[in-house]
C-alpha cells in the first residue's frame, strides 16, 4: 500500500462553529479511532485537526493509503475509514482514521484492475467494469495498491463473479455473487453470430 505523512494537532473547541472556524483557517476537523476502548466498550476517539494540503493527495486518490499521522510530534499508523463531504459543494468537512498495526487485520476496498484482452471483446463484445472496488481482509502489510483480474479468457455473454477470484495472504470481504465484470454482446457480434449461424 502507499504511505503517506500527514500532520496534525489536537483539538479541544468542538462543535460547528469551531469546527466552521477550522475549514475557514484550511484545516479539517478529525477523530482518530484506536485501540483504546471507553466504558460503552466502542473505541475512543482522538479529536485532532490536519491540514487539507496534507490530506488532498489521499482523499482524491483511486487509491487506498496508509497515512502516517504525527499528532503533536507522536506517530500514529492509520487509514481513512470515513469520509464526510459537504452535500453541494463536494468540499471535505470530516474524516474518521482508525489506528492500525502490522498484526492486526484489517477491511479495506481495493481499485480493480482488469488485465488483458478478453476473448468476447475480440468476438465483437464490449466489456463492463461493473464494481469497481473489491473489500479484502488482511494485515496492511500484505495489502497491494489494486487487484488484478485476468480478462483474457471472459467470453461473450458471461461475467466473473467476486466468488471466481482468489488472491495470495487476502481474505475477499466482498459478496462472492457480486459481478466484478462482463462481457456484452454488442450489435456488431449479435449480426456476426447471426451471419455465422446462417453459414454453417
Amino acid at each position: 500500500m502507499k504511505e503517506i505523512n500527514v500532520s496534525g494537532k489536537k483539538r479541544t473547541d468542538m462543535g460547528k462553529k469551531a469546527s466552521k472556524l477550522l475549514r475557514k483557517e484550511g484545516m479539517i476537523p478529525c477523530n482518530l479511532y484506536g485501540e483504546k476502548k471507553g466504558e460503552n466498550g466502542l473505541p475512543e476517539a482522538m479529536a485532532f485537526m490536519a491540514p487539507m494540503a496534507e490530506l488532498r493527495k489521499a482523499v482524491y486518490s483511486p487509491h487506498v493509503y496508509v497515512v502516517n499521522l504525527n499528532i503533536d510530534g507522536k506517530e500514529h499508523k492509520a487509514i481513512m475509514k470515513e469520509l464526510q463531504f459537504h452535500p453541494t459543494t463536494d468540499a471535505l468537512l470530516h474524516v474518521d482514521f482508525f489506528e492500525i498495526n502490522e498484526t492486526k487485520a484489517i477491511t479495506v476496498g481495493l481499485p480493480v484492475n482488469l488485465t488483458g484482452h478478453a476473448q468476447g471483446v475480440r468476438d465483437g463484445g464490449r466489456l463492463n467494469l461493473s464494481i469497481r472496488k473489491i473489500n479484502v481482509t488482511a494485515p496492511y502489510k500484505n495489502i497491494p495498491e489494486k487487484l488484478d483480474v485476468d480478462v483474457t479468457e471472459l467470453q461473450l455473454g458471461k461475467a466473473i463473479k467476486v466468488g471466481q477470484l482468489s488472491f495470495e495472504g487476502l481474505e475477499i470481504a466482498t459478496p462472492k455473487e457480486v459481478i466484478v465484470c462482463s462481457v456484452k454482446a454488442t450489435r456488431a457480434s449479435r449480426s456476426a453470430a447471426a451471419e455465422a449461424a446462417a453459414a454453417e
